[in-house]
């Protein structure tokens, strides 16, 4: 599944390497377009294995992939951004990890991250202290590339900035979780839609510790054989 928001110029080549990559998979494309206020949703080309799902305002990255994840009917559930910086031709391989049976969620992490410096030491240091309050053991929750077995959305839980924190809810019901390098790429068209700074750092601390809270209380039931 793919969010969208004011991605008109990249939803065209994005479908095409989608399909170019996963040409030989039974899949179904799931684009959700967060409240696109440009040409995005004229430009998805339909087809049989395709599904939109429109939003009737702007709601955030994490409400899209949230809609999107819980929307999917396959048994893995695959996530990428919409502004081709992921590449689609790393899905197959995170699936892999999955089938042969080594994880339940599988991360992809930026090994060559196309970034500013400034942009890239942010990140790091974001992740750090993500990575040591949640216990994800995830060096890349900004990375959007992931794949995971459709059992483990029954972790997630619908808040603004769930997004950051897929690894840490999934992790933390008891699913594995492993880190695999992805391919990024430069930003051809538009810009980044979901802000950065203190506007997104305040919030994201926040969440944090309201994640951290929530695994600590979280329970596990098991019956009787």
């Amino acid at each position: 599944m793919i969010p969208l928001f004011n991605e008109e110029e990249n939803v065209g080549p994005l479908q095409a390497e989608v399909a170019a990559a996963l040409g030989s998979i039974d899949y179904e494309l799931i684009l959700v377009d967060d409240g696109s206020s440009d040409g995005t949703v004229s430009k998805i080309v339909r087809g049989d294995r395709v599904r939109v799902l429109e939003f009737a305002k702007n709601s955030g990255q994490s409400a899209a992939m949230f809609a999107g994840i819980m929307a999917a009917r396959g048994e893995i559930i695959a996530l990428l951004d919409g502004d081709l910086q992921n590449d689609p031709a790393d899905v197959p391989r995170l699936m892999e990890s999955i089938q042969r049976d080594e994880a339940d969620l599988v991360c992809g992490y930026r090994a060559n991250r196309r970034d500013s410096g400034f942009k890239r030491i942010q990140s790091r240091i974001a992740n750090a202290v993500r990575s040591r309050f949640t216990g994800d053991g995830v060096r890349d929750t900004g990375c959007t590339l992931k794949a995971m077995r459709r059992e483990c959305r029954e972790a997630l839980v619908p808040f603004r900035g769930m997004h950051r924190f897929i690894p840490a809810l999934i992790k933390a019901a008891g699913f594995r979780v492993v880190e695999v390098a992805v391919h990024h790429r430069a930003r051809q068209h538009g810009e980044s839609k979901y802000g950065g700074g203190l506007r997104r750092a305040i919030p994201a601390t926040q969440d944090m510790f309201g994640v951290q809270w929530l695994n600590s209380r979280r329970f596990t039931i098991r019956f009787k054989d």
